[in-house]
């Protein structure tokens, strides 16, 4: 028994202390967590402090509350962009998507119909529409998916600019401003609108199996088939995401400019594309997340915001824009080990044999 007892009580060995991590403090483990997204992180704060001491209206709680109000669509249509690039895609059709949501939303409400019904039909009408032809189109045909949106986006275009003989429609109905422009217990209502999609597409991401089965796919489609996830029916599910996101994004549009207008938004998915890709998500799928991009949309509304407070004209904005797509494009390569030019490749591991 006394042996037994001093056994117990012995030390380790020393090679068991050197060979134990040391433990790490709480902020060295967020800090540690932030690897994927860290140099948005970083340019975010970089620029928010730049704001702050250039411009004195830019560093105020209204200003804050105007910048965030004029992002929602973006973040709301970039939160659904995330799910495509995860799965190794993207959607270029989320602008006239949007677009034909909005002509779909003032046609409804010229019937009669109850505002809150109208919004339903709306939201349902652009998802069942973008999800069923670009997520069979893409999953269950396997055509090329920038082929696909690309193509869906002209037809989209087409379809807006004949159904609404290119003219726009007034939108006065309440719900749909309470939604873009009003507040809610005295915070505008599209920061919930956008907390709630970041909340609930975090939780898709991390807590159930379809966030699960969009990386795999992502990372590799003929692993994921193998390993007896239906690739087909996670694609168009995917896509269905998507279009459910931009169709909420098109009734904020509405709401926001108080119309529903012909003219699509050719911009929205360059600019989704580059905040899910400044977040850190690969543009070859299988890596990333909505965190990352939360912080890209919010990287490119301070930008926007500042320059706009600053006078720089938005001709200027956009050849920033520009610049930031193509910056998070050469980053993406880098962070996965392809360097900055074409025909670099990563050194070869070397042989352990």
């Amino acid at each position: 028994m006394t042996q037994v007892q001093n056994a117990e009580a012995a030390p380790p060995e020393p090679s068991a202390v050197h060979d134990r991590a040391p433990a790490r403090s709480v902020p060295a483990r967020i800090w540690a967590g932030t690897r994927q997204f860290r140099p948005v992180l970083l340019l975010l704060i970089a620029a928010i402090v730049v704001f702050a001491i250039a411009e004195e209206r830019f560093f105020t709680i209204s200003n804050f509350e105007n910048l965030l109000t004029a992002i929602c669509v973006l973040w709301v249509v970039s939160m659904g962009m995330t799910f495509a690039l995860l799965s190794g895609g993207a959607d270029l059709s989320v602008g006239a998507l949007a677009a034909l949501v909005g002509i779909f939303l003032a046609k409804v409400l010229a019937l009669g119909l109850p505002g809150w019904l109208a919004v339903v039909l709306a939201i349902l009408f652009g998802t069942i529409v973008g999800g069923t032809i670009n997520g069979i189109l893409v999953g269950r045909l396997g055509l090329s998916f920038f082929v696909v949106t690309l193509a869906t986006m002209t037809a989209f275009t087409g379809v807006v600019n004949l159904w609404s003989g290119t003219e726009s429609f007034f939108v006065t109905e309440p719900i749909v401003q309470q939604l873009a422009v009003r507040d809610l217990a005295g915070i505008p209502t599209p920061i919930w609108i956008m907390t709630a999609t970041f909340l609930i597409a975090l939780y898709v991401q991390r807590r159930t199996y379809f966030g699960r089965d969009v990386y795999a796919v992502g990372g590799s489609l003929t692993a994921a088939r193998l390993s007896g996830i239906r690739t087909e029916r996670t694609l168009i599910a995917v896509y269905a995401v998507v279009a459910l996101a931009a169709s909420v994004g098109g009734v904020l549009a509405v709401g926001r400019i108080g119309a529903a207008s012909p003219q699509v938004d050719g911009v929205l998915p360059l600019l989704a594309i580059a905040a899910v890709l400044l977040g850190g998500t690969s543009l070859f799928g299988g890596q990333g997340g909505v965190t990352g991009t939360a912080l890209g949309v919010l990287f490119i509304g301070v930008l926007q915001n500042g320059l706009s407070i600053a006078g720089v004209p938005s001709f200027w904005q956009q050849v920033v824009t520009g610049v930031i797509l193509v910056a998070a494009m050469l980053g993406d390569r880098v962070r996965l080990g392809r360097g900055w030019l074409p025909w670099r490749r990563p050194a070869a591991a070397p042989s352990t044999g």
